[in-house]
């Protein structure tokens, strides 16, 4: 087995799988106030997330994930910790997971700290797009909510 081989093997840890065949809030909300599909181009994964807002903060949120277990893993920590959070905080967190990856920045703060789990995907650009997904849906979604909601002041 060559060396990128075994680097590939233990990108996909045994925290990483379990995250990924235990994603909570997965589906979809029935009367959603925002819904947002974001594509990974490269690898094709998608995920589909559902949110309800006060204007302020994620009353509920579900997601439909159709991505690699770092993917999957990623939208499963996102899900985990999302509800009651602002659109700053989403932001924050999209932004540290970004940096994580491209520049080995620091983790998200909580409820996103076990994002750290995906760090060693920082050497697999072409993971990164599928990671990011949920995270980036979640701030799609908050933005637009924000618009519609401004509109109808």
């Amino acid at each position: 087995m060559s060396s990128d081989e075994t680097d590939l093997i233990k990108l996909y840890s045994a925290r990483i799988l379990e995250l990924a065949v235990d994603i909570p809030r997965h589906g979809r909300l029935e009367n959603p106030d925002v819904t947002v599909k974001r594509r990974a181009p490269l690898c094709g994964s998608t995920v589909t997330v559902d949110i309800i807002t006060d204007g302020t903060k994620i009353l509920d949120y579900a997601a439909e994930v159709k991505a690699c277990a770092l993917g999957q893993a990623a939208a499963s920590l996102v899900a985990s910790g999302i509800i009651g959070l602002s659109i700053e905080d989403i932001h924050n967190a999209r932004d540290a997971l970004e940096n994580m990856l491209k520049s080995n920045g620091p983790a998200p703060c909580a409820p996103f700290k076990e994002l750290e789990v995906l760090r060693p995907a920082r050497d697999y650009k072409n993971r990164h797009a599928s990671i990011m997904l949920a995270l980036e849906a979640a701030s799609e979604a908050m933005d637009q909510a924000l618009k519609g909601l401004r509109k109808a002041d």
